[in-house]
C-alpha cells in the first residue's frame, strides 16, 4: 500500500557568513517495519524511509540511512555552517521507490 508522504523543513531565512544554523526537518510516513501483524494475522509489509540526503547548492552536506526501529513521520535535525547563499534540497527514499522532496532557500549576508 503506497503511502502519500509529505515534509517539512525549516532552515532559517538568512544567516551571517560562517554562522552555524540548525535545520530541522520533519517527514509524514508510517514506517511500517514488517514485523507487526494486523487484524488477520497477516505480516504487514515493510515501508519505511530508509534514506534521507540534505544537499546545498547540489553537494550533499547531509545524509543518513535509517532504518525499521525508526519511528512514524521521522524528525531530523542538523547542524549547517553557512557560507554563501544557496538552496537546500533534502529528498527521502523509501523501501517502495517513493521519493518524497523539498526545497528551502538561505540568504547569506
Amino acid at each position: 500500500m503506497a503511502t502519500k508522504t509529505s515534509a517539512r523543513v525549516r532552515v532559517p531565512p538568512k544567516a551571517k557568513k560562517d554562522e552555524i544554523i540548525e535545520v530541522k526537518t520533519l517527514v509524514s510516513h508510517e514506517m511500517e517495519s514488517g514485523v507487526r501483524k494486523d487484524a488477520s494475522g497477516k505480516i504487514v509489509p515493510r515501508d519505511i524511509i530508509n534514506t534521507f540526503t540534505a544537499a546545498f547548492n547540489g553537494a550533499v552536506v547531509f545524509e543518513a540511512d535509517w532504518f525499521p526501529s525508526i519511528s512514524a513521520n521521522p524528525y531530523q535535525a542538523f547542524f549547517f555552517k553557512a557560507k554563501e547563499s544557496g538552496e537546500f534540497t533534502f529528498t527521502w527514499k523509501d523501501d517502495n521507490g517513493q521519493e518524497t522532496t523539498a526545497k528551502a532557500k538561505l540568504e547569506v549576508a
